[in-house]
């Protein structure tokens, strides 16, 4: 398992994270550990600016060479930014995880974050994955 497990970010099951950037803007993207476990990224697919996401729910898809996979929502909220040079070049997820952002959006229900696992957390479900 991978120790690259920021402690300054939120984290789900399904191995996105979230960064909180102020009250009400949140930065989304996948962990080390699903860029890993996916293999060579070659193809990220991302909602419109002005989408609606809800938490839990799938937001974009993210291909490897080995599978693909469903992105899913940690908060709900409006997409305000989608990181179009990870589209461009979707390998910057396997050269650094937590500096290829996917989407910016504006949260529509802040305590959604209280939902999300810590770091600690988060590593304990990966090693128990």
């Amino acid at each position: 398992m991978s120790s690259n497990i920021p402690g300054n970010l939120s984290y789900t099951v399904e191995h996105e994270w979230a960064r909180i950037e102020n009250e009400s803007i949140v930065s989304i993207g996948i962990t080390d550990f699903a860029q890993s476990s996916l293999g060579d990224i070659v193809y990220v697919e991302l909602p419109e600016v002005g989408s609606n996401i809800s938490k839990g729910s799938t937001f974009g898809v993210v291909e490897s060479i080995k599978s693909v996979s469903d992105l899913y929502a940690p908060i709900s909220g409006e997409v305000l930014e989608v990181n179009s040079e990870l589209v461009a070049h979707p390998e910057l997820c396997n050269k650094d995880a937590y500096s290829a952002w996917m989407l910016k959006i504006k949260m529509t229900d802040p305590t959604q974050v209280k939902t999300l696992l810590n770091s600690k957390q988060y590593a304990e479900h990966c090693t128990n994955a």
